[in-house]
């Protein structure tokens, strides 16, 4: 059993997993944003190959709480997402998440090419361990 935790964006979707103890997540992969179905049936044949069973789909609020455009698209994402893996969705604050993935790959001095093809799943893995790590306090 694991938690998958999910980095939605118009052009990239990052992924990650949780180890099987829900202790630790790595970044599995990016996906190309295709706007259709096929990154949908993707993102569900990931979650069976590593044993899914809860989807975390970053949720990005206005720094004052509220949903705003880009929220909305997320929550409609993760919707059909959960029909299409038959999985249970939590959506998760994903505020900051992407900026801090990116500060802790410049202080690790990783190029600007290869920041830009890490960042989604780091930030993915940044939500679900936040996940992870809330639900143990």
């Amino acid at each position: 059993m694991r938690i998958m935790g999910i980095d939605y964006g118009d052009r990239q979707i990052g992924v990650a997993v949780s180890d099987e103890l829900f202790l630790t997540a790595q970044g599995v992969t990016t996906l190309r944003n295709s706007g259709d179905e096929r990154v949908l049936n993707d993102i569900a044949k990931l979650a069976k190959e590593y044993g899914v069973t809860e989807l975390v789909v970053g949720l990005p609020k206005n720094m004052n709480g509220t949903i705003g455009p880009r929220g909305e698209l997320a929550e409609a994402f993760a919707r059909v997402l959960g029909e299409t893996a038959g999985l249970p969705v939590t959506m998760w604050d994903e505020r900051l998440t992407t900026m801090s993935a990116q500060r802790t790959l410049i202080e690790a001095d990783v190029s600007r090419k290869k920041r830009k093809e890490v960042i989604d799943k780091m930030a993915a893995a940044l939500i679900l361990q936040n996940y992870m790590d809330s639900r143990r306090r």
